[in-house]
């Protein structure tokens, strides 16, 4: 029963040996079979698009949405009680600086105007008839024929009818300036509004007659962050600031100058209040309309210029990867100066590097690349004009 036993123990222990070793064996084929198709340890190069870095000059620009203003606005009321007689001018008419707009019933003006013109002509023959009085007093009193204190009498008199003359010619000149009040004419070269009198209204002074908007030149009005006040001081102290405007994305730019910067910061939003004036003889830009104006405060010369997408950030910092001459990809730490568009100007590269874009995602610092479409035909001219 021993001898058994022992015998059932020692075939047990003989088959688990030999299974332990075909085991053994499969591993060993299967892991020399993985290390014959890929070799020990070793990666493929990742695939990458590079671009070939831009040397411009770069405009740093202040970006905003602003509204269109008029440098000027004249809201006419008339100076005096009247009825209309004549309306010169036509609703959305431009008209010029002196131009006759509206005509008021002036009868009453003008028979004043005759009154007191009147009254100076009869108060100059009576100083006229003083003055011959008196000069014939003084050669009579040169011959003792008449008392000094008569002659004392009439200058006395000459010297008041003349004050009196003075007097009534100032009054004549305030008639014809209320006689003037009946003559409209335009403060200011613009354009006319709405026009809600006729001939024959009966207006006042609180009467709005018209509106004249001065529509060339035009500002336009908008915000920028306070944080922006520091660039738009230093760039004025340059001299004039380029500003741009677009009413559709599409539209041509229209270029002006900055005119304005606001002397307080809104503590509320932050902001500040700037302006720009534009020519605008073609009226290409209109009041209340919404533009998107473009404050250029600095103009970077010979920046290098790269693609946003290819600008990595993270904790360690803000950087490129590049193509090394060993087609390894190396890190350079930059700096974004400015971003436009797609693009940014940044500080760091020379200018000559292989910058990728495209396959960053997996490398590290000296993983192999190769350049997409490497190795294919044409592939060398499709790369040159991809960078």
């Amino acid at each position: 029963m021993k001898k058994k036993n022992l015998g059932l123990i020692c075939g047990i222990a003989a088959l688990a040996v030999a299974g332990a070793w075909y085991l053994n064996q499969g591993s060993g084929a299967h892991a020399d079979n993985g290390a014959g198709a890929k070799g020990p340890g070793a990666m493929p190069p990742t695939v990458v698009n590079v671009v070939a870095p831009q040397r411009r000059d770069v405009g740093v620009e202040l970006l905003a949405t602003g509204t269109v203003t008029p440098v000027r606005t004249v809201d006419l009321h008339p100076q005096t009680t009247a009825a209309i007689r004549t309306v010169h001018i036509r609703e959305g008419e431009f008209v010029k600086e002196g131009q006759l707009m509206f005509s008021l019933d002036d009868r009453a003006d003008r028979a004043n105007v005759a009154r007191a013109e009147a009254q100076v002509a009869r108060d100059r023959a009576t100083l006229a008839d003083l003055e011959r009085q008196l000069k014939r007093a003084q050669e009579l009193v040169a011959q003792k024929f008449m008392a000094q204190s008569a002659v004392d009498s009439l200058q006395s008199q000459a010297e008041a009818q003349r004050a009196l003359v003075q007097s009534n010619q100032a009054a004549a000149r305030a008639s014809q300036v209320s006689a003037s009040y009946t003559s409209i004419r335009a403060p200011m070269s613009g354009r006319v509004g709405a026009i809600d009198v006729h001939p024959g209204s009966l207006v006042q002074m609180t009467t709005s007659l018209t509106t004249i908007t001065q529509l060339d030149p035009i500002n336009v009005s908008f915000t920028l962050p306070e944080s922006s006040l520091a660039a738009l001081m230093a760039a004025q102290k340059q001299g004039k600031v380029e500003l741009r405007a677009n009413v559709t994305p599409e539209s041509q730019a229209v270029l002006g100058h900055l005119s304005f910067i606001d002397n307080t910061v809104d503590p509320e939003a932050g902001t500040i209040r700037v302006k720009g004036e534009f020519a605008n003889h073609d009226t290409g830009l209109w009041p209340g309309q919404y533009v998107t104006a473009r404050v250029t405060v600095q103009t970077l010369q010979d920046a290098v210029v790269v693609p946003q997408n290819a600008i990595i950030t993270n904790t360690s910092g803000t950087f490129v990867y590049v193509v090394g001459e060993d087609s390894s990809a190396r890190q350079i730490p930059v700096k974004r100066l400015h971003a436009f568009g797609d693009f940014a100007a940044v500080s760091g590269l020379s200018g000559n590097e292989k910058v990728i874009t495209e396959g960053k995602q997996n490398l590290r610092p000296g993983s192999k690349v190769r350049l997409a479409g490497a190795g294919k035909p044409g592939a060398a001219a499709g790369q040159k004009k991809g960078a």
